[in-house]
């Protein structure tokens, strides 16, 4: 079955503009970024993709499109330079990014893009709707954790972090953005006929009412970007896109044989391995799998990234992996974690619950694998 679906309009955004006022305020101190400068590219040859490759997010970025050269090279550049802004915006660790600044003001309003507010509203119906088991403010137990060095933090300090984990204390809030003066002649202009004024800017704000609390938009902010790097070169006049942000995988269009893009499955016990593919033609499909970040410490305790927030310990749960497929990335991502999260009796009653949910993949630790449709 090719699963075949609507893709969302562009984003507004107005990548000089924002670039320009990042510039102008300490608050969008252009952060370094690991590993920025490398990039592989290549031109379409022998029937398969331009393709393009770089560093983000803390992991390899893969696109390929079919198109014009210069129109690939064009859509791959503007590609790369939008990963740059939102990663500068959304990351936890560069410490002027939206995100650090909020972690970091002790509990007071954080002027932010409005980028980042739209990632932030929408993360938070999304820990709505996750029974518990996804919260961006898990921050506090994150930061605990070194699945790198295969570090477990103590009891004593994961007790008092999860004391600290709870959505609800990030508060958002969008204010006027003109001056009362400014609203008067807005009004004064309105009047004259057959002027339409353009919408009030708004000034967007972040709040944590706990000073001890910590977002992290890790669970979250990829399956926003995939989407708005789809939408951006879709402007470009590409017919086929394929945007892999580290397994979050989002298309557009088909291969000029007309074939649909082939997302594949991980086999839990060989993650080297797939076990399966999903064929499609627009949307997304995200993978959230226990293997993906994991150690086993000395005395055989297996620990992986996928972390309850009640506990700030990894979640138990009777599922390897989940490979969600929606019509936006951002769904995929937001349900992907919470479906592996509540074990696959509770996780298909939840992907049944949902329309926006198109098919999600259960894959057991033996590597069977049970359909939500």
């Amino acid at each position: 079955m090719i699963l075949q679906m609507a893709r969302a309009s562009p984003l507004p955004f107005t990548e000089f503009a924002i670039l320009f006022a990042m510039s102008k305020t300490d608050a969008h101190i252009l952060d370094p970024i690991p590993d920025e400068q490398y990039l592989e590219a290549r031109d379409a040859t022998g029937g398969k993709p331009a393709g393009v490759r770089f560093l983000a997010f803390n992991t390899i970025i893969d696109i390929e499109a079919y198109g014009e050269a210069a129109a690939c090279r064009a859509a791959f550049e503007e590609a790369r330079a939008r990963c740059r802004l939102y990663e500068r915006l959304f990351s936890r660790t560069l410490p002027h990014s939206d995100i650090a600044r909020i972690n970091s003001a002790h509990g007071q309003p954080v002027a932010i893009d409005p980028l980042t507010y739209d990632l932030l509203e929408r993360a938070l119906s999304y820990c709505a709707e996750s029974e518990g088991a996804f919260d961006i403010t898990v921050g506090p137990a994150v930061r605990l954790w070194n699945f790198h060095e295969g570090t477990v933090p103590n009891d004593g300090a994961l007790a008092e972090a999860v004391h600290h984990v709870d959505w609800h204390a990030l508060r958002l809030r969008k204010t006027p953005a003109a001056t009362a003066a400014e609203s008067d002649a807005d009004a004064a202009t309105e009047a004259v006929p057959g002027f339409e004024a353009a919408p009030e800017p708004k000034a967007c704000f972040a709040q944590l009412a706990d000073p001890d609390a910590a977002v992290d938009a890790g669970g979250i902010a990829k399956g926003w970007i995939a989407d708005a790097l789809v939408a951006a070169m879709e402007a470009h006049g590409l017919s086929g896109i394929i945007v892999n942000l580290g397994g979050n995988v989002a298309v557009s269009g088909t291969k000029p044989t007309g074939d649909p893009w082939r997302v594949g499955i991980r086999d839990p016990r060989d993650p080297s391995q797939l076990i399966g593919a999903v064929p499609l033609v627009a949307g997304s499909a995200v993978t959230s799998g226990v293997y993906e970040r994991c150690f086993t410490a000395p005395d055989g305790t297996f620990y992986h990234h996928i972390l309850d927030p009640r506990t700030g310990r990894p979640v138990e749960t009777d599922v390897a992996g989940v490979t969600v497929i929606c019509e936006k990335s951002i769904d995929a991502e937001g349900f992907s974690t919470t479906l592996l999260a509540l074990g696959l009796e509770r996780g298909l009653a939840l992907a049944r619950r949902h329309p926006e949910i198109l098919q999600a993949f259960f894959i057991a630790p033996d590597g069977a694998i049970t359909p939500a449709r």
